[in-house]
């Protein structure tokens, strides 16, 4: 419980009250905390851009991590720990944490790695919180252009923020001429089909991209910069912060399972999603209905 939650409940609000004004106050401090991990895991990789080497791999060759993946985990979960030590905690590259206190933290230290190696300016860190399932707070930072994205569940919905200012999805346009984000596995057998994909879907639009980091992504759909974004082989720790950020201004995200059986997540302006989603379905995104 944070301390303006725990500052109503001494004052004798209503349950009524409580569970609206306390909800807001502690979605606004877990935000804040977020936030706070975040920017300091960004102070910490900022430094080491260009001189990073790999670690190790994963789950295949091409698949990385960096001792500043390592590094930055476990600042996050440092922070995080000596803040709300009853929470649980899922990153990408340490064991589940357990928790009691029903908020979770689910971690992506560099969304990006490879970006990150090559020195290319688009890795993030990424946060997000849930609470009893639901996420209610995401922080988004892209590390090199001090970029911050974030966003928190109120009462009125989400708000969503770039650098502190509202953020929104681009209006309609028919697909023909929307620029649709996408991106790629590590695992070579759901490249191909990725591969196969993108081909079916390009001629349908006006181009594709591939910025290599799943949260930036997301966060690109939120602020307009393109109209739409589909990858399978994401993990929750790639979307989560991402998509609550895109939903706070004006899109909409379905999570699915993609024609390779791992998670698919599609995500574009509420306004002409159902096209978007149609599309990814014709075009082998999706998989079959049982």
């Amino acid at each position: 419980m944070g301390p303006v939650f725990a500052r109503l409940l001494r004052h004798g609000h209503r349950p009524a009250s409580l569970v609206r004004h306390g909800a807001r106050a502690m979605n606004e401090e877990l935000l804040a905390l977020a936030q706070r991990a975040a920017r300091a895991t960004a102070d910490l990789v900022r430094p080491q851009i260009g001189s990073a080497r790999v670690a190790a791999t994963k789950s295949s060759a091409v698949d990385v991590v960096t001792q500043v993946d390592r590094d930055s985990e476990a600042l996050i979960r440092s922070i995080i720990t000596a803040a709300r030590p009853h929470d649980a905690i899922v990153g990408e590259e340490e064991d589940d944490r357990p928790g009691s206190s029903g908020v979770r933290w689910i971690v992506d230290p560099i969304d990006g790695t490879v970006n990150f190696l090559y020195n290319l300016p688009e890795f993030a860190v990424s946060i997000a919180v849930e609470v009893a399932g639901v996420t209610v707070a995401g922080v988004v930072i892209n590390i090199p252009q001090q970029i911050e994205y974030a966003a928190v569940r109120t009462a009125d919905g989400v708000r969503s923020t770039r650098n502190g200012q509202p953020i929104s999805v681009r209006a309609y346009a028919p697909l023909a001429e929307r620029l649709i984000a996408t991106g790629f596995s590590y695992d070579s057998g759901l490249r191909a089909l990725q591969g196969a994909a993108a081909a079916k879907l390009l001629p349908s639009v006006r181009d594709l991209r591939r910025h290599g980091a799943a949260a930036l992504e997301l966060c690109h759909v939120a602020e307009g910069c393109v109209d739409g974004y589909l990858e399978e082989g994401t993990n929750v720790w790639d979307y989560a912060a991402g998509a609550l950020i895109a939903e706070g201004a004006g899109a909409t995200v379905e999570v699915l399972t993609g024609s390779g059986g791992r998670t698919l997540v599609v995500a574009g302006p509420a306004d002409g999603f159902d096209e978007l989603l149609t599309a990814a379905q014709a075009c082998s995104y999706v998989a079959d209905p049982v």
